[in-house]
């Protein structure tokens, strides 16, 4: 089963990296950006919940 998934992705990157640059760079954005705004919502989501935590710990 490793080894499946090992060559699959290698053929997906062999795949990327044989694209010319400007289609590398426009997959890029299309996958990276939204990974990138995903993982910032959580980020900020998370850090909203521990502050609140700690807000409502240090009311008297």
């Amino acid at each position: 089963m490793a080894r499946a998934i090992a060559d699959r992705w290698d053929a997906l990157e062999l795949w990327l990296t044989q694209l010319p640059f400007p289609l590398q760079v426009g997959l890029a954005i299309v996958v990276v950006l939204p990974l990138c705004w995903v993982v910032a919502g959580l980020l900020d989501r998370a850090a909203g919940v521990v502050t609140g935590a700690l807000a409502r710990r240090k009311r008297p």
